[in-house]
């Protein structure tokens, strides 16, 4: 599987497209907010010959969905979602202009994400697991052959995602790490929805919310 980052809008979110030899690609939380965002996402599938077959977000935030209807109306493509992050692409235009973004429509929810269930394109397979706390129907996308996980906003290097929005709760993040992202094991390279890479390994010795958890400092409830 191949993975390439593109950076968008003012709040650097990391799109991500995923591709295979077959040429069939996914667009992972497309964030392209102008116009000349939309081109470098759009060029860069041309310049490469992909044909996407979905969008799908890690979860619902604005930052994440902003280029969605964008790339729906261009390829055609499905929409994918956990049904519990429903409420905040509904609400998008509204937590938008808190933020300065202009959200002119809403892409609608084609297929719905389940912990357990796949996102397939070409002969490739990512699962989806639900890791609720960012928001309450987050989730991480799964590559096992590659040992890549694609993360959105749960964990990033070093760090972990804000638990004080609508839907958040540091309980539930702290529990999808350490329950369900941390036992995929240490040589697994992550792929954040802002900010750089980074490998399980390196979050388990270095990311300050893991090691306290990990010392026995603090227990996610």
């Amino acid at each position: 599987m191949n993975i390439a980052k593109l950076t968008f809008n003012p709040f650097q979110e990391n799109t991500y497209v995923l591709w295979d030899e077959s040429g069939e690609a996914v667009i992972v939380d497309a964030g392209n907010y102008t116009e000349k965002e939309t081109e470098a996402l759009l060029n860069f599938i041309a310049e490469k010959g992909l044909h996407p077959v979905m969008a799908v977000n890690t979860h619902g935030h604005v930052d994440h969905m902003l280029g969605v209807q964008r790339v729906k109306d261009v390829y055609g493509i499905p929409f994918a979602l956990h049904a519990d992050d429903s409420f905040l692409i509904e609400s998008a235009p509204t937590h938008g202009a808190m933020y300065g973004f202009n959200v002119a429509s809403i892409p609608t929810v084609d297929i719905e994400l389940a912990d357990g269930g796949e996102v397939k394109f070409g002969s490739t397979h990512l699962r989806v697991i639900h890791t609720p706390g960012h928001t309450p129907g987050h989730i991480a996308l799964y590559q096992p052959e590659d040992k890549v996980l694609l993360t959105g906003d749960t964990l990033f290097r070093e760090s972990i995602g804000r638990t004080d929005l609508p839907g958040g709760n540091y309980g539930w993040i702290m529990k999808s790490i350490i329950d369900n992202i941390l036992p995929l094991g240490e040589e697994v390279s992550i792929y954040p929805g802002h900010g750089p890479s980074s490998t399980l390994g390196h979050e388990m010795l270095y990311n300050p919310f893991i090691t306290e958890v990990m010392e026995g400092e603090v227990r996610p409830e």
